[in-house]
């Protein structure tokens, strides 16, 4: 077992009327990598902050190893007070002799350390925050929302950096896909303590539900009774979360029609069918192309989207998906080209500053626009405090002005708002941003159940593979134009070969990341094995035969009257059902792969 290097015990902070933390703990020992995780408002960042030793608890006791070194990236970095950003990225290294540590991190990031703090973009501020935290080379690295307001490029080589790192780390993030990459162990605030899972974040989902669920036969046999707001707010996540994943087949479903639709066009920008009321059009761009001072942002773009279409953005901070996708709805006006609107198009926008919520306005009217305390939604009236409800808001919250609200609350609030209005065209830019882990299971829920076209900004890549059946990216080759792929985010990175490279970063550090593609001679082969070829032949037929299977011991348990009858058989029957759903969910994932592979062969 590895030594530890910092422990928290029996941890109790007040704060007001209500107790944050009762009994908290935290034990970091040595290349521990901690995801400590909780739903908004738990306390994550002030137990970090109590473990990083900014905050004192009103009982408890810290014990940090002698000699240990700490560094804490706080979730809002702060550079004023430092002439450049150099200056800030260098705070209490130099005198340690790390300062050229980062001026390297500086180099590989793409930011110019004689920059004015000033100046920085978000993104820009939090990656050089990031520099002045690893670059100390510390023992225990405490990371708040490390990922926010970093694009997918700037987020690959974070994930790198800190899994070569040989420190330990507690990382807060709502980057499901970062989280899994990064940790190896979790913590979980839960109603005021702390439970340790054991398993990296990869594994935390699977291990929290069946913690609820056994914890919930524990209270029911114990005869208390579960207040139904509690009961929902916790244990509905999750069956959410088991509902969620009858996404994959059809998400499967969508992205065949849509490589089909690829193979008849043979181009990148390419019509898609999705077949009967999916087929009129919904949006279609023709050579489309948009400057903004001398620069080409947008260069001779055209793609069809056709209603039901779920379609991701993705590209470096700056590469102008905002600007792409104003153009797609008819906000923005282009300079050549032409962009073609659908008939009777509904559009509801959600934008990244969540701008349209007045902070002295009612959470009540930021959903019903101040009309009443009552909302339609799909056909069927329903009272806001309820519809509230969907989104983890208490019944008293309704009432309250939106300032009172935390920046989550807010997130979640502005998806309330864009959701409830009738729309059959849906443009998110950012909408998972400062939501919690549970928020974000529920709002795929919400949105895998929309029947409207989706176009979606966002830098969570579990997100985009969880929702989205093709991505818009920037051409690698050539600035200002996009592409089309098939399928989620990870689809995209499989068919280009790599993901959206970091513009500005130092050649040492693309060139270490692209090597080991460069080497292997498969790259020229122009057709599958022999091998390759035949399983895609053969598997369609062993998909079909599985789904007959499926289907005739599905029949056999909706006889209710089997497992009275011969329970020996309805659980042999059932164990048969699961073996034949996951080989089938394996063949499929095979075929998947191979045809995918195909295409960029032949393509």
């Amino acid at each position: 077992m590895s030594a530890l290097l910092l422990t928290l015990n029996g941890v109790r902070l007040q704060i007001g009327a209500t107790a944050l933390f009762e009994n908290a703990s935290l034990n970091v020992g040595e290349r521990a990598r901690i995801a400590l995780v909780g739903r908004n408002g738990s306390g994550k960042s002030t137990l970090m902050k109590i473990a990083a030793g900014l905050i004192e608890p009103d009982t408890g006791d810290r014990f940090v190893h002698p000699g240990v070194t700490l560094r804490y990236l706080p979730q809002e970095p702060d550079a004023s007070g430092y002439a450049t950003i150099g200056d800030y990225a260098r705070a209490g290294l130099d005198e340690t002799g790390k300062g050229h540590e980062a001026e390297t991190l500086l180099q590989e990031l793409g930011l110019n350390p004689a920059a004015a703090p000033e100046k920085l973009s978000g993104g820009e501020l939090r990656r050089a925050a990031i520099v002045q935290a690893l670059a100390a080379e510390p023992d225990v690295l405490f990371l708040d929302e490390p990922t926010n307001h970093l694009d997918l490029p700037a987020i690959a080589w974070l994930e790198e950096k800190l899994r070569s790192l040989p420190c330990a780390m507690v990382i807060i993030s709502h980057d499901r896909r970062f989280l899994e990459t990064v940790t190896n162990d979790t913590v979980w605030i839960d109603r005021g303590e702390t439970r340790r899972a054991g398993c990296g974040f990869r594994e935390f989902e699977a291990w929290r539900d069946k913690f609820l669920e056994e914890e919930e036969v524990a209270l029911h046999k114990l005869g208390r009774k579960i207040a139904a707001e509690e009961h929902w707010m916790r244990y509905g996540v999750t069956a959410r979360r088991k509902r969620n994943m009858r996404r994959v087949g059809e998400l499967q479903s969508m992205r065949t029609n849509l490589r089909e639709a690829k193979r008849v066009q043979g181009g990148p920008a390419f019509s898609v069918q999705t077949g009967g009321a999916s087929g009129k059009r919904a949006i279609v761009a023709d050579h489309v192309s948009k400057s903004f001072g001398g620069r080409k942002i947008v260069d001779d773009f055209s793609v069809e989207i056709a209603r039901g279409d779920r379609i991701g953005l993705v590209g470096p901070n700056g590469a102008g998906k905002t600007t792409l996708i104003n153009l797609l709805i008819g906000a923005l006006e282009p300079d050549e080209g032409s962009i073609k609107l659908g008939t009777n198009l509904e559009i509801v926008s959600l934008d990244q500053r969540r701008a349209r919520l007045r902070p002295d306005m009612r959470v009540a009217d930021a959903v019903n626009d101040g009309t009443g305390d009552w909302v339609m939604i799909n056909g069927e009236k329903r009272h806001v405090a309820t519809y509230l409800k969907d989104f983890l808001f208490g019944p008293e919250q309704w009432r309250q002005p939106v300032e009172a609200l935390s920046g989550g609350e807010r997130g979640r609030l502005a998806l309330a708002a864009a959701l409830a209005k009738p729309s059959n065209l849906l443009v998110l830019d950012e909408p998972t941003n400062d939501l919690d882990l549970e928020t974000l299971e529920m709002l795929e829920e919400q949105l895998s159940a929309y029947d409207g076209t989706l176009l979606l900004i966002s830098h969570d890549r579990a997100f985009l593979d969880n929702l989205v059946t093709s991505v818009i990216a920037t051409d690698p080759d050539k600035p200002g134009r996009w592409l089309r792929y098939a399928g989620g985010y990870d689809d995209m990175v499989a068919q280009r070969g790599s993901a959206p490279g970091l513009e500005g970063a130092a050649p040492k550090q693309k060139q270490k990341s692209s090597a080991p593609v460069a080497k292997p001679k498969p790259a020229a082969k122009t057709k599958l094995s022999y091998k390759e070829q035949y399983a895609l032949e053969k598997l369609p037929g062993e998909i079909d035969k599985l789904q007959a299977e499926i289907a005739t011991l599905k029949t056999k348990l909706d006889d209710p009257n089997l497992f009275a009858r011969d329970a020996a058989l309805f659980d042999k029957t059932a164990k048969t059902l699961a073996a034949a759903e996951a080989s089938l969910a394996a063949k499929e994932e095979e075929w998947l792969m191979l045809e995918m592979k195909r295409e960029e062969l032949e393509g």
